[in-house]
């Protein structure tokens, strides 16, 4: 499991003086940033290879406030990868400075080629440093299917 430490700024606290919805997105953002820092996909690698990471879903649960002043650590573990690397999913785990568990997230996600704006497969090299790296417990290989099993389509307004 990765694990990043943060310091609760004040601008991540909300009207109601504990952690703001914003805050667990963009401290998530940063957690999966520097985890593929990590396996060297960074700015630099993404955009000789022309791609970047989107989201499809995030799913937050959260189980108790937390509020500013103290450490927070966010992990981070690899549940699912496509064969050709496209689909991604990973969970996010919040803990306080105690270690207790108070948010869990779900985001599946895949690559996109940002000349053509679609799906798109990892080059091999980013592949394999996925493959490499330890798997949560119940990892899987991600199918086209696994990215439509809340099977939610857009319903524009009629003007």
């Amino acid at each position: 499991m990765y694990l990043k430490e943060f310091e609760i700024r004040w601008s991540d606290i909300d009207a109601n003086w504990h952690l703001a919805n914003s805050a667990y997105i963009n401290f998530m953002s940063h957690t999966r940033m520097a985890y593929l820092i990590e396996l060297g996909i960074n700015q630099k690698t993404m955009s000789n290879y022309n791609i970047g990471p989107v989201v499809f879903y995030e799913h937050i649960h959260y189980f108790k406030e937390v509020f500013f002043g103290k450490p927070i650590k966010v992990s981070l573990e690899l549940m699912g990868l496509s064969e050709d690397g496209k689909f991604f999913e990973f969970h996010h785990n919040f803990y306080d400075f105690n270690g207790n568990n108070f948010a869990h997230c779900e985001i599946l996600g895949a690559w996109i080629d940002l000349k053509s704006r679609s799906l798109t497969g990892l080059p091999e090299e980013f592949t394999s440093a996925f493959y490499k790296v330890e798997k949560a417990e119940n990892f899987k290989i991600l199918t086209k299917e696994d990215t439509r099993k809340y099977a939610k389509k857009p319903k524009d307004l009629e003007l």
